[in-house]
């Protein structure tokens, strides 16, 4: 193990198998998933040395989940072996967009602090979020771990709440949760549904705005096919287009884009926290959403949380 060189992103938080709603013939598609390990898988396709630090179980299912992070290159060494079961989601579709249900007596809600205590593990970014950075019991050992990074500041921190409001029953100790968290955080991606679930009305711009107030260097927004907005302190937001790509469905679109995002920051020398809140070039961040919007065009495109891979993006870009 101390023969590799170390990852320059650590992921944390879920892997499970997303089981599709059966179909007319009562026949159902399962596929891995978890927003965390989507984004590690991403970034290592895109051809970012990545490891993911999730709670793998022994059971069958974790046994697939293992091999599908091996197949795309990401790196295990903080994995935790469990004995509790692999959590499962079903997913219903309805023209292309997904809901979910999940069930939460898995592994991946079980992190004790002693299990985090290798962070940051070599790395010069981590990232987390989804449920695993709201569900008790492990919640609260990922902030305590994520906190001890914010403070030491020496490592790039992003965060992604993936709310799913079926296992928030109140919206208003989940936004007190997710604002914690985004104090936490430099980067912070959320969806135009996270927003209209935890602030009702309330603008974008304003939900920004609060969320740098609260410690973040960057926000950014996607709102599907309108596209996505950052905003940073002291400049003006920076709105760009969906990359236009036929939908097969937006599973794991979020955690493409989010894979993209990191990437295009990574490939501009942009993880070190100094160098993110100093980025103020308009036409830089603008390029920076074009990037992670074609990551998740590509993987509107086929079914399930399958993003591309490095030559899949250049030669797209090249055809562009």
């Amino acid at each position: 193990m101390s023969d590799r060189p170390a990852p320059t992103f650590a992921v944390v938080g879920e892997a499970l198998i997303d089981l599709a709603a059966p179909a007319d013939d009562g026949a159902s598609i399962a596929r891995p998933g978890g927003s965390p390990m989507n984004v590690a898988i991403g970034l290592a396709r895109l051809g970012q040395p990545t490891a993911f630090a999730g709670r793998l179980s022994d059971d069958p299912i974790g046994t697939v989940l293992r091999r599908h992070l091996e197949r795309s290159g990401v790196d295990l060494r903080y994995v935790t072996e469990a004995t509790d079961p692999s959590t499962i989601a079903l997913v219903e579709l309805s023209g292309g967009q997904a809901r979910y249900e999940f069930s939460l007596r898995g592994a991946d809600f079980q992190w004790t602090a002693e299990e985090l205590a290798f962070l940051p593990g070599g790395a010069v970014a981590a990232h987390f979020g989804s449920l695993a950075s709201w569900l008790p019991p492990g919640a609260a050992a990922i902030a305590t771990a994520v906190s001890r990074l914010r403070a030491d500041g020496s490592i790039l921190i992003s965060y992604d709440p993936n709310v799913r409001p079926s296992l928030l029953p109140d919206t208003a100790a989940a936004r007190r949760q997710i604002e914690a968290s985004i104090g936490l955080a430099h980067v912070v991606k959320a969806s135009s549904e996270d927003l209209a679930w935890l602030y009702g009305g309330q603008t974008a711009e304003a939900a920004a705005g609060r969320w740098l107030g609260l410690g973040a260097e960057l926000v950014v927004i996607t709102a599907g096919p309108d596209g996505a907005t950052a905003w940073m302190r002291g400049h003006p937001p920076v709105t760009r287009p969906a990359f236009p790509s036929p939908l097969a469905d937006t599973v794991g679109a979020g955690d493409a884009f989010m894979s993209g995002l990191l990437d295009a920051l990574a490939r501009r020398s942009l993880l070190a926290p100094a160098s993110l809140a100093g980025l103020g070039d308009a036409e830089t961040l603008a390029s920076i959403l074009d990037d992670a919007s074609l990551v998740a065009g590509i993987t509107i495109s086929r079914p399930g949380a399958d993003p591309p891979r490095r030559a899949e993006v250049d030669a797209l870009r090249r055809c562009a």
